[in-house]
Parts: structure tokens; C-alpha cells; sequence
């Protein structure tokens, strides 16, 4: 705009002046001032792009190739176009990156009359988590740098990257028989010495299980039924308050809490029990549809900036992965734990107090938190004097701070186990315990 008044001035000026040579330059500065404007508003608009994946769902340690087709749809070259394919920053934050990226994600060169170039870079995967690819932005402009034109030239792309879970040793994390009359769905291990009631006799019954008594009466064969004495599978709840997590020592602890449950998913869905999830974290697909990606920045620093995490949250509702032995109920888990954020909602001591209704009574309850305080401690104990079976895997490396966190739970006959670091995940079951 300001080429454009300035050449408008040139020509009131040797019109006023009777200037005939000024007048012709005043010309001749409009006209190319005007014919660079269109051409590079013409540029940008013939410039098309796609973006190829060769995967939108990977594992940690995986690598995937992301190709950026940019074609030129004009009959005509354009001089030069500066593509750059944007990541998040938050994945080159610390070493390894989240993301670490082999090759060019950025480009400048000449397009010709329908010529096609390519922008291909490969990511491997370090650490799990939801990432937004692109947009792929573009920006051209005139032989004489008048004018530069900015463009979105695809939308982004999705990339997901599930925790790898790690075989777990000698699981044995089974819920004992609650106290009361309570309604049970699954029956592991049952108790010879406690009758819950009485069935037709099935082909293939032992006879030490048919009820003489209700035979005798009815005419018909019947068979004891007897009370479970321990129950299967359980409840993973994972702690991801960012005020419980001490900074200096992430995002480490953390992502060593998220492999601990999805190795513990893992081994449980494994044995054939079942298995659910309950977090207070934030889940980065709900973060990125409620904020959504606002393609008008102007500027490719407008750009970088959109797609970057907000650090607070407003959202109270607790992630529920609901505890059953459904066949896709691992991997439901394991996109949920990929998707996991750190945030500043619910409490565990408020989520606990969210989501007990929820619990069922014939599974365990994991607890894995980084820090146990009073109100922790209290809604802990609540669950155990209600009939829960509670585990707590204290997730911190020092072995004085372990003892001192585990202290109140054991007072109220909660299971500590101690998650060191990630080697330690494969034998937290069967590693020494305080009681």
C-alpha cells in the first residue's frame, strides 16, 4: 500500500509541476507496482500442496516419513516460494526431542510452469504423546521484493504415539473378598467353604460340587455355587496433576507413569481380566478440537505461535476408560495413556471423590502418583474402609522419599510399591514391599 501512494504522489506532483519526464516515471513506478502486486497475489493462489503420512498412529521408537507435495498450477514459473512444514515447539524442548526430525522441513526454490517439488523429512518417535503435523505454510513474492504473499497451503495432520508397555513379572496384584454384600461380576478363585447358591448340574460338574440336599428335594441334579475369594483384574488411576509432579524432574516422572500403566494394562488384559482407566489428566485430542486450529494467522510467526499448548486448562471431567474385559479394551487404554497431558484440574483427593461410584467392586484399584499429602492419604484410606483392594505405586526415585510418602497409606493397610525408573517397571510386582 505505501508503493502505491507513493507513486500516487509522484504523479500529483509533475502534474502539478508540469514535470513531463516525472509524470512518465511516476507511470511506470504505478505500473510496475501494480503488475508485481497482482503477480504475486496470482502466485500464491496457484500454489497447491499435499501432505502424505505413512502412518497416523505409531509407537514409541518408530519412525515415519512425512512427504509435502507443492505444485505450481500456473502456466507460468513462480521465482521463488519458501515452504516450511511446522511442529509443535513444545517437541524440541528437551533431549531427545519428543520428535526428533531427519531432513529438511523447510525449502526455498523456483517452481516452473506446473512443476511439482517435494518437502520429505522423516520423524522418529521418542516419546508418546498427540502431535499436530503442518500446517504446511508457504510464502512468495515479486522479483523485487515489493510484495510478499503468506499462504496456508494444507491443513494439519494428526500424529499419535502409544506408550510401549513393558513386559511385567510375576503379576499378582488380586483384589481380596470385600466386606458386605456386594453384587460380583467376575469370579477368579473360588471359596469351598462358603456356598453363594445352588445350579442345575452341567456335563463335566465333579460330583464333590453337587447339593445332595436340593437333589433330593427337586428330583434333578444340582451344584453348589461357591463365593469368589479374590477378585480379578483392575483399575489403573494415574495421577497427572501438574502441581503434584515437581518440575525439575520432568517431563521424566511423568511419562515413567504413563509406560508403568500401560505395561500394567498390558499384563493385565493379557491374563484375560479386566481392566479400565481413571486419570485427572487432559486429553490432548479435546485440547486441540476445543481450541481448534485457526488457519488466518497472516505471518508465519502467527502460525507457529497458533499451534502452540496452552499451559491451563479449565476442564474438570475426569478421562474414564470404564473397567471391563472388552476385546479392544487394552488398546483403548494405550490411546488414552498416548494422549495424556499434565493439568491444573481435579486433585487426585478430588478425582477419587469424583469417580468412586464408578469403581467396581470385584477389581483392585492401582494408584500411581508422584506425592502422597494428607487429603491423598484420607481418600485412600476411604476407598480401603469401603472394601477396595488399593495398590499405590509411588512414582519417585529417592528410597527415604518413598518410605516417608508410603508411611500413612500403610497405616491404613495400603500396598506400596516403589517405581524407581522405567527398568524398574518389569519387576515392580514382585519387588520389595512395604506393608
Amino acid at each position: 500500500m505505501k508503493w502505491i501512494l507513493l507513486a500516487l504522489a509522484f504523479v500529483l506532483l509533475a502534474i502539478v509541476f508540469d514535470l513531463g519526464l516525472l509524470v512518465y516515471a511516476a507511470y511506470a513506478v504505478v505500473g510496475i507496482v501494480a503488475f508485481t502486486w497482482w503477480l504475486t497475489r496470482r502466485w500464491a493462489d496457484s500454489i497447491a500442496s499435499q501432505r502424505h503420512c505413512t502412518t497416523e498412529e505409531a509407537e514409541v521408537g518408530d519412525v515415519i516419513t512425512i512427504t509435502n507435495t507443492i505444485q505450481n498450477r500456473w502456466r507460468w514459473p513462480i521465482s521463488w516460494v519458501l515452504a516450511e512444514d511446522v511442529l509443535p515447539p513444545e517437541t524440541q524442548l528437551f533431549k531427545p526431542h519428543r520428535l526428533e526430525v531427519e531432513g529438511d522441513r523447510v525449502g526455498i526454490f523456483r517452481l516452473g510452469a506446473g512443476e511439482t517439488k517435494r518437502i520429505e523429512y522423516v520423524i522418529r518417535c521418542n516419546r508418546r504423546g498427540y502431535y499436530q503435523i503442518g500446517p504446511l505454510l508457504i510464502e512468495t513474492g515479486d522479483p523485487f521484493g515489493l510484495f510478499r504473499r503468506f499462504k496456508v497451503a494444507s491443513e494439519p495432520s494428526f500424529l499419535l504415539v502409544l506408550p510401549k508397555p513393558i513386559d511385567v513379572e510375576d503379576y499378582d496384584i488380586a483384589s481380596r473378598r470385600p466386606i458386605g454384600e456386594i453384587h460380583l461380576q467376575h469370579r477368579l478363585f473360588e471359596d469351598p467353604t462358603r456356598i453363594s447358591g445352588v445350579r442345575r448340574y452341567e456335563q463335566g460338574d465333579p460330583l464333590n460340587r453337587v447339593h445332595w440336599h436340593a437333589t433330593a428335594r427337586t428330583g434333578v441334579l444340582h451344584c453348589k455355587v461357591y463365593e469368589p475369594s479374590a477378585m480379578a483384574g483392575a483399575t489403573l488411576i494415574v495421577d497427572f496433576h501438574r502441581d503434584a509432579h515437581d518440575r525439575k524432574h520432568e517431563p521424566f516422572r511423568s511419562e515413567f507413569a504413563v509406560t508403568c500403566a500401560a505395561s500394567l494394562a498390558h499384563t493385565i488384559f493379557q491374563l484375560g481380566q479386566q481392566v479400565g482407566l481413571i486419570s485427572n489428566g487432559r486429553d490432548t485430542a479435546d485440547r486441540i478440537r476445543e481450541e481448534g486450529w485457526r488457519g488466518q494467522a497472516r505471518s508465519r510467526d502467527a502460525a507457529t505461535r497458533a499451534i502452540g499448548m496452552q499451559s491451563t486448562s479449565d476442564r474438570l471431567r475426569p478421562i474414564i476408560v470404564p473397567t471391563n474385559q472388552s476385546g479392544d479394551r487394552y488398546f483403548r487404554i494405550q490411546q488414552q495413556l498416548g494422549r495424556l497431558e499434565l493439568t491444573d484440574g481435579l486433585s487426585l483427593s478430588e478425582l477419587l471423590v469424583e469417580c468412586e461410584s464408578r469403581l467396581p467392586r470385584d477389581a483392585a484399584v492401582i494408584v500411581i502418583l508422584p506425592k502422597v499429602d494428607e487429603a491423598d492419604a484420607i481418600s485412600l484410606g476411604s476407598l480401603t474402609r469401603q472394601g477396595f483392594f488399593v495398590t499405590a505405586v509411588i512414582n519417585v526415585f529417592d528410597g527415604d522419599l518413598f518410605a516417608r510418602y508410603a508411611g500413612p497409606l500403610i497405616a491404613v493397610g495400603i500396598r506400596c510399591l516403589q517405581l524407581r525408573d522405567e527398568p524398574s517397571i518389569a519387576t515392580i510386582c514382585r519387588s520389595q514391599q512395604l506393608r
